[in-house]
């Protein structure tokens, strides 16, 4: 049902957000496909979904605050697989940074999910990069904080 695979993308990047760690990992569906490749990163790839945390942990707490909004949601489910596509608006917040307290993203997602013991799970996010605006110096500013906040990883 497509309320339910709504729910479960919506609440995966709520997770995110929030830094619930542990909701979003049991949101992910292992392997998880990573593709980052508009973005500079390398190319796409199955990693495990700590991983993907692990590395996601070296980030983005060390903003102030993150808001991803995605929009519309175009679903297609097929059985127990389903793939969305939406725009998103990818909002990192440091309060007070010099040269701007905002650095925002824009693209687009193809995510994929898979239905596992009656549950929507994220299987892959593949990312298409449009533009970003803003304190393009937020990211390096938010890996400093976020090493400064954890221990391990």
């Amino acid at each position: 049902m497509s309320t339910e695979v709504t729910n479960a993308v919506q609440s995966y990047f709520a997770a995110i957000d929030g830094r619930h760690w542990d909701k979003v990992l049991s949101m992910m569906h292992t392997p998880f496909y990573l593709d980052y490749s508009s973005f500079g990163a390398g190319p796409g790839t199955d990693l495990s979904p700590g991983n993907v945390l692990d590395e996601w942990k070296l980030l983005l707490p060390g903003f102030d605050a993150t808001h991803h909004q995605l929009s519309p949601l175009i679903i297609e489910e097929n059985g127990n697989t389903a793939t969305v596509r939406a725009y998103v608006t990818a909002s990192h917040q440091i309060s007070a940074a010099e040269g701007g307290d905002l650095w925002t993203v824009y693209g687009s997602y193809v995510l994929g999910l898979r239905k596992t013991d009656g549950k929507w799970r994220l299987s892959s996010n593949v990312f298409c990069f449009k533009f970003m605006t803003g304190n393009m110096e937020l990211p390096a500013i938010a890996q400093s904080r976020a090493g400064s906040q954890t221990s391990t990883l």
